[in-house]
């Protein structure tokens, strides 16, 4: 018997809808849909564009219900932090702001004004970022919209709420506000209170696998779906679909979810609240079946997706193979630079960023691609040796899931940096992730997560990457950069 389950995953560049059919013999996954996901600016704000991210989701569950399939479950998914405000009657009051945007420029030296970083971090266990959901929430904290919203929905629980008409939030992707206690799994009303953030704001929490209620009757017929059909919470947090469908053999890896973020880190059963662990700024977020994902949030491929749109999107292909030619670690950068956050002239930024450093400046696209595919290995040989150091976890192989599997160069310059064999597969972890919750949810397979992984390891083609480069290069342009 086969079960068929619909995958939402939205990315921070694109959307889609995977249609993912369970058997005895592992997982199929067929795209149905795809769209861009492009943000907008209005005035000076930068805001995603959710109503479009909605009808995309619509225009590929009518493709499922073309094709005839009868679901037994639909979950989604998307990227952390951002969030929609509704009113009483549960009208979105406005379109989600854009993790980029630069309202929270200045924001979180006033939060820590209040609540000192090492406080924040004893209670929340995450790392500093200034897109987080708390500083995003601190930037409008006199702003009519915040005053009129009754309720706060991360993404993926937004979109279920527009399909079931039902409110909770996933407990994965709450634990990346750093609004959740790490130590209860709860809120934290008293970090709210003290920051004079209503905890009404935030729904029930839900744990992955958790019924989210059903597809309305207006949801059914407009997708062209036989009813009923269950919303099933998954691991909201795209990285937590991901490490889910992470293909490992056993409990020493690392791993690299390789998208326009790079999430780099390992898997721990329990939190790491060190003092020293706070100062290289790690986090410490909710994983599927109560595991840690230990990791800290590295630029990935959105600095190369926006130095190619700058040179006016050159073909990838050739782009990779000019930039293998190039002399390996000419120039470095530090991928988590604030500089590189924001929209636009990314290449300058790094010829500005070389320069300022007493690096060459790259001068071709050639050039400084290669600058960012080296930054990029050296930042998760830096990440991975922290984590390991942290947490006494020992890593022997790295595996590279996501869209940064099919960039041959950065798995081996991964490999090469690391000293340590690179597994680069499945592409759409995320969206395999979010099935096999959802299978199992509906009793279509069984197990915790050695076995999800044992059937993504059955269905997926997995390449694997060797270091064949001296140590030595790697270990002196790490000095050029600053240490975790």
């Amino acid at each position: 018997m086969v079960t068929a389950v619909a995958a939402v995953d939205l990315g921070a560049s694109s959307g889609r809808v995977m249609l993912a059919e369970v058997g005895p013999e592992g997982i199929e996954l067929t795209e149905a849909h795809r769209f861009a996901n492009l943000p907008v600016h209005l005035g000076k704000t930068l805001y995603w564009d959710v109503p479009g991210l909605y009808r995309g989701i619509l225009d590929g569950l009518r493709v499922i219900g073309r094709r005839g399939p009868r679901l037994a479950s639909i979950g989604v998914d998307s990227w952390a932090v951002d969030y929609g405000l509704l009113d009483a009657d549960g009208s979105l009051l406005g379109l989600p702001v854009h993790y980029r945007d630069h309202r929270t420029d200045g924001v979180t030296e006033w939060v820590l004004d209040e609540v000192p970083a090492d406080r924040l971090y004893a209670v929340t266990g995450l790392q500093l970022l200034p897109i987080n959901t708390l500083f995003q929430v601190m930037s409008e904290a006199v702003s009519a919209r915040l005053a009129a919203a009754r309720h706060l929905l991360l993404i993926p629980d937004l979109i279920s709420y527009w399909l079931t008409g039902v409110l909770g939030t996933e407990r994965t992707n709450a634990s990346t506000t750093q609004l959740l206690d790490i130590h209860s799994g709860h809120w934290a009303t008293g970090l709210m209170a003290e920051l004079g953030i209503r905890a009404e704001l935030f729904s029930a929490l839900r744990e992955p696998g958790d019924p989210a209620g059903e597809l309305t009757g207006t949801v059914t017929l407009d997708a062209g779906l036989p009813g009923p059909v269950p919303v099933t919470a998954v691991g909201s947090h795209d990285t937590a679909s991901a490490v889910v469908a992470v293909p490992a053999t056993g409990e020493r890896f690392g791993y690299v979810s390789c998208g326009t973020w790079s999430l780099v880190g390992v898997e721990l059963s329990a939190p790491v609240l060190t003092e020293e662990s706070r100062l290289a700024n790690f986090t410490n977020e909710g994983g599927v079946d109560g595991t840690i994902r230990y990791l800290r949030n590295v630029m990935g491929l959105w600095l190369l997706q926006e130095s190619r749109r700058a040179w006016g999107n050159p073909d990838l292909d050739g782009l990779l193979a000019e930039a293998a030619g190039c002399p390996p670690l000419r120039s470095v950068i530090d991928p988590g630079d604030p500089v590189f956050l924001a929209p636009g002239d990314i290449p300058a930024r790094i010829r500005r960023w070389c320069a300022d450093t007493g690096q060459p400046e790259p001068a071709t696209p050639a050039e400084t691609t290669r600058c960012v595919l080296d930054s990029l290995a050296l930042a998760y040989r830096n990440t991975l040796r922290a984590a390991q150091r942290l947490s006494g976890k020992e890593i022997e192989v790295v595996h590279l899931v996501g869209g940064g599997v099919r960039n041959e160069l950065l798995c081996q310059l991964t490999a090469d940096a690391c000293g340590l064999p690179v597994v680069a597969g499945p592409a759409e972890a995320t969206a395999l992730g979010n099935a096999l919750v959802q299978a199992r949810a509906v009793g279509a397979v069984r197990g915790g997560l050695p076995e999800l992984r044992a059937l993504v390891r059955a269905g997926c083609t997995l390449r694997r990457y060797t270091p064949c480069e001296p140590a030595a290069p790697w270990d002196q342009a790490a000095t050029r950069l600053p240490m975790p």
